[in-house]
């Protein structure tokens, strides 16, 4: 896996425009991987507009992907801008000698979602996110750390240490046409891998919901 971090030029007209609308910008983005019409398969690339993402006239976007990407294909000027060296994860992690118990720093945005009589509902309150992460921790190999000073009054009041933010709704025009939005929500905290090879499935296909929309990347950094 690799992981790059681009910087986007925000003065070029078709930069704006794929800013505005994360179909657009996935739908570019893949040209860098895909040397053919052929659509990648889902999870190939994954991608996060970072909220520290402008500084100055540039966007910073983080892209995950099992390929190399040849950013000169795109053929769109200041798509990039300016990139930061590949990193390789499977070396910055070491992720063929993952040990049970290690822990990471981590970030994730993240649809959280629950189905009721068959729809796909957002959920709104932190609690119900917080939960949500917990669920996807113990089915995808790690666990979150338990919130210091917080006393629960019974067993279903157990809360972790994450931080949440809503973004709000994420809007988008698929190639049909038809808009969609979506609930964003953004995880920063840190976790403890449980089981090594859920995880490392994890890192390499993303959580959740909307990844062409910009979410489900998993970025984690050792904490030592």
């Amino acid at each position: 896996m690799q992981l790059h971090r681009i910087h986007l030029d925000s003065r070029q007209k078709a930069v704006r425009r794929d800013l505005a609308d994360p179909y657009a910008l996935h739908a570019t983005m893949c040209r860098a991987f895909c040397q053919s019409d052929e659509p990648l398969s889902p999870g190939t690339v994954l991608w996060r507009l970072e909220p520290e993402r402008h500084v100055g006239r540039y966007a910073q976007v983080l892209v995950q992907s099992d390929r190399h990407a040849d950013w000169q294909a795109i053929g769109i000027s200041g798509w990039p801008s300016r990139e930061d060296p590949a990193i390789d994860l499977n070396t910055r992690l070491q992720l063929d000698a993952l040990a049970t118990g290690r822990r990471f720093r981590f970030r994730l945005r993240a649809n959280p979602t629950v189905t009721r009589n068959g729809k796909r509902l957002g959920l709104l309150r932190e609690i119900d996110q917080e939960g949500w992460l917990v669920r996807q921790g113990q089915q995808h190999g790690f666990s979150l750390l338990p919130l210091a000073g917080f006393v629960p009054q019974d067993e279903l009041q157990t809360r972790v240490d994450v931080r949440i933010t809503d973004e709000g709704m994420i809007k988008g025009r698929q190639h049909n046409g038809n808009r969609i939005s979506l609930l964003s929500v953004r995880f920063d905290g840190l976790l403890v891998v449980d089981d090594p090879v859920r995880f490392r499935a994890a890192l390499a296909g993303g959580i959740g919901h909307g990844k062409v929309l910009g979410m489900g990347l998993l970025s984690v950094a050792p904490t030592e």
